[in-house]
């Protein structure tokens, strides 16, 4: 693993989101924030960086959505591919260019690059079955079909990988799969499609892999589990049969499109065409340039070993030097889920946190699932905050401006003289850049993280240690010493924060009443000079009180036991019945004659329905929810061959069929308007 000193340039990419919903913390944690940190530090240090990313707004997740919501998927990837831009700008995430997959830009590059590798025979044309949905009347991506695991035995499992177990899944693997698209059972249909032969490009995916030994343990014990487990890697279909997506560039291959995990990653040669149309090729082409992927677990394999195949069969691009990736991050002991809106999503918290977006960000970082997954509470945001930012951090910038003015006006004192302590004390936060650069440069962010905390706690130790607020009566030239060297901390804590606490960073400076300095300041306790006027000091942090955490733990509260009525109400399936059992069920068309309310009850309605064969009596528990003067007239669906039972004294002959909701509210199965005459059969 080469450091950034060992290039003279360097190309940062975050993982491309889909443009199906909105940033949540577990998106953050797991790559936004630390690619961050760690570009803004190398624009400290005077590295040549840049920073791309952009939304992917072809995958499947895309057209579910749209198809959920009766859009186009060209109406959800515009909505989102918004919101998720300005919620990363407004936390700070500082991306030199946040583009898009959908642009003419992208597809051109995309196209091309695929017809690169055709031209130059990377691919295998293979006829093969594959999925599909005889209802939708169309071929299934992976993403359509889910069904169980045979590993894991997870019911939920995608075509093209377990996201419980992690392990990678041809559609065909799985059982009992199902299309998203109808629910019902796909079958196999023969369709065309060109593959990348992994299994060929093997050994020097494998050569490629073994020269990153020092890569994060799960993002190289990941690549090697899918290089060394059973027949080893397999050809991977590059094409599909849909309709969005970027369009593959030949003659014979209409109504196919690009696979995302193909389109997706070409997303950062797009995004830095965009961002530099005269200069991007240094940073994908030459051997001086580095090349580093911040993605989540989830995507090790597409970044670790389908990408670098498709940059050696192009074989101009440069190969990923780093792919550092993070662990999950949970919510409240629960794993994060946007189905479940089981979240914290960034939008609502910017809303609900005005200008607190460090607070957020100092606790990602410091609790940040580097080599496992870890949890986020928010009782442990708010301590976080009140005993650390607030206690640590804020207390001590605030105690030194403070003392400043009421010493010396604002101005910072000269030194002249220095004890061994102020020496020793000086020598120590030299220091400290060292540290800090080190952790970053090694992709442990949590460990940065504390030893700029760390450099708080020295600030608040001296200033404890030496209390200059008893020495000002009899010791003023050591009171000057002392708050000197406190305001130099307190620049070098500017400085140093910035990657980290960038709003923070901005706040402290403009206190000093200084322009921001760079990472070589950092090194330097002599940043500020003598007789400098400082401005009025200001709290750097609030405290977070109960009531604020109360409303976000009552919201979660409030969202778990929507989904507990859900999956008590609508998920729990009943056992397995047969054709035949089914097939003896008399269910028919009818219409609601007569409607009474049974005497003595709240619920029940004692109707005469017209069955199309008879006239019958049935009593039926639908008082709540309909009166009975509004259902004269209605036509339903109802059971007829049930057996007659009787309900307070009154013989009920069959069963209207109804559907319930979780809150327990029930509605007819049937429209208002049913063209099917009395006794039409159900089947």
């Amino acid at each position: 693993m080469g450091k950034s000193t060992d290039f003279n340039r360097t190309l940062v990419t975050a993982a491309l989101p889909y443009a199906n919903g909105p940033v949540h913390i577990g998106h953050l944690a797991g790559c936004y924030l630390p690619s961050d940190i760690y570009v803004r530090y190398l624009r400290s240090t005077g590295s040549d960086v840049k920073f791309v990313c952009g939304s992917d707004e072809h995958g499947v997740p895309i057209t579910i959505k749209a198809k959920n919501e009766g859009v186009t998927p060209q109406e959800v990837v515009d909505k989102y591919h918004e919101l998720m831009r300005d919620t990363f700008k407004e936390f700070g995430i500082s991306f030199d260019i946040y583009s898009r997959t959908s642009s003419e830009l992208h597809h051109k590059t995309a196209a091309e690059f695929f017809k690169k590798l055709y031209d130059k025979g990377s691919f295998e044309e293979q006829i093969t079955e594959q999925y599909f949905d005889e209802s939708a009347n169309q071929f299934l991506a992976d993403r359509y079909i889910v069904g169980t695991c045979p590993k894991c035995r997870n019911e939920n499992a995608y075509g093209d990988q377990c996201e419980s177990c992690g392990i990678s899944l041809n559609p065909t693997d799985l059982i009992n799969p199902k299309s998203k698209l109808s629910g019902q059972p796909p079958v196999l249909r023969k369709t065309k499609n060109w593959f990348l032969p992994l299994d060929k490009l093997q050994p020097d995916i494998q050569t490629y892999i073994n020269k990153h030994s020092d890569w994060k343990t799960n993002v190289f014990g990941q690549c090697k589990s899918w290089l060394e487990s059973g027949d080893g890697l397999q050809p991977r279909a590059m094409t599909r049969d849909l309709n969005w997506g970027v369009k593959v560039p030949l003659k014979d291959a209409e109504g196919k499109v690009l696979y995302v995990w193909f389109d997706a990653p070409i997303g950062y040669i797009s995004a830095t065409k965009e961002l530099l149309p005269n200069d991007w090729e240094k940073y994908w082409k030459q051997k001086d340039s580095r090349l580093i992927h911040f993605i989540g677990k989830d995507n090790i394999v597409f970044h670790c070993i389908i990408f670098p195949a498709m940059l050696m069969q192009h074989g101009e691009f440069i190969l990923p030097d780093n792919v550092p990736a993070n662990e999950f991050l949970n919510l409240e002991h629960d794993k994060l889920s946007t189905s479940r809106n089981w979240a914290v999503w960034l939008h609502e918290y910017l809303n609900d946190f005005k200008d607190k977006q460090d607070v957020l960000r100092y606790v990602l970082c410091a609790n940040a699932p580097e080599s496992r997954d870890n949890d986020f509470t928010w009782k442990d945001f708010q301590a976080r905050n009140n005993s650390e930012l607030l206690a640590i951090f804020g207390n001590f910038v605030n105690r030194t401006l403070v003392l400043t003015h009421k010493f010396f006006d604002g101005k910072v004192p000269e030194v002249s003289e220095y004890t061994k302590e102020d020496l020793s004390t000086l020598e120590e936060i030299s220091k400290f850049p060292e540290k800090i650069s080190h952790s970053l440069e090694e992709f442990r962010f949590r460990e940065a993280l504390a030893e700029l905390m760390n450099l708080a706690r020295l600030g608040n130790k001296y200033l404890a240690d030496n209390e200059p607020w008893k020495l000002i009566k009899t010791n003023e030239i050591r009171v000057k010493a002392i708050i000197n060297i406190s305001l130099q901390i307190t620049t070098n804590l500017a400085i140093l924060c910035e990657p980290f606490l960038p709003f923070t960073s901005v706040r402290i400076f403009s206190f000093l009443k200084i322009q921001p300095l760079n990472w070589m300041h950092a090194k330097r306790t002599d940043n500020l000079t003598s007789g400098h006027t400082i401005g009025k000091e200001e709290l750097l942090f609030e405290p977070i009180e109960d009531e604020a955490i109360l409303f976000q733990t009552e919201k979660l509260a409030a969202t778990k036991k929507t989904n507990v009525s859900i999956n008590k109400s609508l998920m729990i399936q009943k056992p397995e019945t047969s054709f035949d059992d089914f097939g003896k069920m008399d269910i028919r068309v009818a219409t609601i004659l007569e409607a009474e309310k049974v005497p003595k009850t709240d619920k029940l309605l004692k109707l005469k329905i017209d069955t199309g064969i008879d006239v019958r009596t049935i009593v039926s528990g639908i008082a709540t929810w309909y009166k009975s003067e509004e259902i004269i007239g209605r036509k339903i669906v109802m059971l007829a061959n049930l057996a007659p039972r009787k309900i307070k004294g009154i013989e009920s002959q069959g069963m209207i069929l109804m559907a319930e909701n979780p809150d327990g509210e029930l509605s007819f199965v049937s429209p208002e308007k049913m063209s099917a005459l009395n006794g039409a059969i159900v089947k």
